[in-house]
């Protein structure tokens, strides 16, 4: 057992990843139940959402669990740039019937901070983790007070060594077949963007925190190769999208479960920040990373009106269909069955 599933009083560090938008907290403790470590994304929830989901996530297990949230650094208002987007949108907006000089601009996602923790404290979370970095050391040194241990993800060897020396227990070494949100924080360059098994056993070599492998990990021999390569431990997110606790869409699902999955890109199309996704028609018209698109968070509100649209007409062709290179492990089943067999890949 290594130092940190034994912090943690788990025999193995299966972690679930947290997905915004396609879980809560019942997905999280369906994992924790049948002996993985669940998670809860709290980027986009509200207040009151939050404090009722880490409420039932603290009531509801005895395991480990992870609370998790983004670090980014809200961007000044760019009305030359937001001219663009709306500009590059209009012509779907036209045929969709919609009027886009009605849509509000703003972000739907907030970065950690004190009155977020201050919301958290209470709750003394086993787990904190992070994606774009870490909040300032003030916070980080508030959440280490509470006990929990620290996350957060790197995607380059750089980003690993720069989290370790800032205090995190473990380094999520996040590669590029991961689904979802890059957790690049120290450049944009996309080139600088590597494979799991590449990454992985660099970041092993170079840092003396426990590195947790993420990234095309979907079944037990996954599992496998990656503790091969040095990880003590894996996160696996798209293996757990079609579950039956997932809130995963049916557009969403009927997508991830069929050929579409094999062709994701790199878009920075629905919120302004990479992040990898099955190919739909918006990717392939204004193309994936469309220099259009403003900056994170604030891409997303331009583009929601045309995703609403044209679910309602049961398509994908606007939707953020997250998804990691390797969609091969996502199956509807009871989230209990995934992990149980994710869990197999440490024995």
């Amino acid at each position: 057992m290594n130092t940190l599933a034994q912090r943690l009083n788990v025999d193995h560090l299966l972690l679930q990843a947290p997905m915004a938008g396609s879980q809560g907290s019942a997905l999280a403790l369906a994992v924790c139940r049948a002996g993985g470590i669940g998670a809860l994304p709290a980027a986009m929830l509200t207040p009151e959402a939050l404090v009722q989901e880490l409420t039932a996530l603290s009531q509801g297990t005895t395991r480990p669990w992870n609370v998790n949230f983004f670090c980014h650094t809200p961007p000044a208002p760019d009305a030359a740039r937001e001219a663009r987007w709306r500009e590059a949108l209009s012509p779907f907006y036209a045929e969709a019937g919609l009027d886009i000089a009605a849509v509000p601009a703003g972000a739907g996602r907030v970065p950690f901070s004190h009155a977020v923790a201050d919301l958290v404290e209470p709750f003394r979370p086993p787990i904190v983790s992070f994606h774009f970095g870490l909040p300032a050391p003030d916070l980080l040194a508030r959440i280490k007070g509470w006990g929990s241990v620290v996350l957060s993800s790197a995607t380059t060897v750089e980003e690993a060594i720069w989290l370790e020396a800032q205090g995190v227990d473990a380094v999520i070494a996040q590669g590029s077949e991961a689904g979802g949100h890059r957790g690049m924080f120290m450049t944009d360059d996309l080139t600088t963007q590597v494979g799991t098994f590449a990454l992985l056993p660099q970041i092993a070599a170079t840092v003396q925190v426990p590195v947790i492998a993420a990234g095309g990990i979907a079944n037990a021999a996954g599992v496998r190769a990656a503790l091969a390569l040095g990880a003590a431990g894996v996160q696996v997110g798209s293996a757990y999208l079609c579950s039956d606790e997932a809130l995963t869409s049916p557009i969403h699902r009927a997508a991830l479960q069929s050929d579409a999955a094999r062709h994701t890109a790199l878009t920075t199309l629905f919120s302004g920040r990479p992040a990898r996704g099955i190919v739909n028609r918006v990717m392939r018209e204004l193309g994936p990373l469309n220099p259009a698109a403003p900056a994170f968070p604030t891409a997303t509100a331009a583009i929601a009106p045309l995703r609403a649209h044209w679910e309602k007409q049961g398509r994908g062709d606007f939707s953020p269909l997250w998804s990691g290179q390797n969609a091969s492990g996502c199956r509807s089943a009871p989230a209990a069955e995934i992990t149980v067999a994710l869990l197999q890949g440490f024995v």
